[in-house]
């Protein structure tokens, strides 16, 4: 029963978000307003996925994941998480400076929030050349030195900067303070399934007539003040298409270039692609999905599929 799923995208409004979704990955975004992420593959109740295509359309993935449970995401995989499954999968659009936030590990999210913790890495899509992200704290910043200036307003001389380009992986892992600063990056996202986050600062910005709340006791609990920034490159050496970019407990992605065939499976988890430039389409013995950049496709374990066309993939898998 199960096969290869695309899944409608649940677009979330973002105060620092924007319309590059239409212009470069050839979404069709809601009208007026800015869109700063679309879920891609999400069982989280902020943004459920709705299966687009085949005899499941129309149930959401908790529904799905609920009925098949191993099946769907790998025996394994399901002993380990139980009925929270493990991923969830976005695409960015960062127009606007990104709040200067920080994510707890699964012990204090689970312990306060009933939540896994949140553990992520981007991939930058595009970049302008401008671009640059806060990641880490300076030297000498202490717990009680950040306590003291936040209380007063304080965020300068704080944090470090690192500018990116298209095509690098920033690892972010709990504790990790980051945001962006300067420029537009847009990226896809892989991540625990966790939709918890501290923010530290918001530039000051107004939201329906009054600033966004922040959690400067929270993000004091969980950041690590010593942790530096991990990017990485990704760009393909001595001919090869497919590149190992992070393995690490959570997950594992790929960057791999499809050059007219590429044949696929995995039998100890589910694999998703993300599209990241090109189309094509993804063949197993029931079914054909056409594919194109910006989309995002689950594919059950045991499932045999053949990519077919010339684009680039994320693969990733548990």
């Amino acid at each position: 029963m199960l096969y290869p799923m695309k899944f409608k995208k649940v677009f979330i409004e973002k105060v620092w978000g924007g319309r590059e979704f239409e212009a470069k990955l050839n979404m069709t975004l809601p009208e007026n307003k800015n869109i700063g992420e679309s879920w891609e593959v999400s069982a989280h109740p902020n943004g459920m996925s709705i299966v687009e295509n085949g005899p499941l359309a129309g149930k959401t993935l908790q529904e799905v994941y609920d009925e098949y449970k191993g099946e769907l995401v790998g025996e394994k995989v399901y002993n380990e998480y139980g009925q929270r499954f493990p991923l969830l999968i976005k695409y960015l659009d960062v127009n606007d400076r990104l709040s200067i936030q920080v994510h707890p590990d699964d012990e204090v999210a689970n312990r306060k929030h009933n939540e896994l913790g949140k553990s992520e890495s981007w991939f930058i899509m595009e970049a302008s050349d401008d671009a640059v992200l806060i990641m880490g704290m300076k030297p000498g910043i202490t717990k009680e030195v950040f306590l003291e200036k936040a209380k007063n307003n304080d965020f300068s001389g704080m944090f470090e900067e690192i500018s990116v380009k298209k095509g690098d992986l920033v690892d972010i892992t709990p504790g990790m303070v980051h945001a962006s600063l300067k420029g537009s990056v847009l990226f896809a996202e892989i991540q625990e399934n966790s939709d918890v986050t501290y923010r530290i600062y918001d530039f000051d910005r107004i939201e329906n007539g009054k600033k966004r709340e922040l959690h400067i006791d929270d993000a004091a609990e969980v950041i690590d003040f010593e942790k530096k920034a991990d990017v990485r490159k990704t760009e393909f050496e001595n001919g090869e298409t497919r590149k190992n970019i992070i393995k690490k407990k959570y997950y594992s992605i790929d960057k791999v270039k499809v050059e007219e065939n590429f044949e696929d499976t995995n039998e100890e988890s589910m694999i998703i692609y993300s599209i990241l430039e090109g189309k094509g389409s993804i063949e197993s013995s029931n079914s054909t999905l056409d594919i194109q950049k910006g989309e995002s496709v689950l594919v059950p374990p045991h499932i045999k599929v053949t990519l077919k066309g010339n684009f680039e993939i994320l693969r990733t898998t548990i």
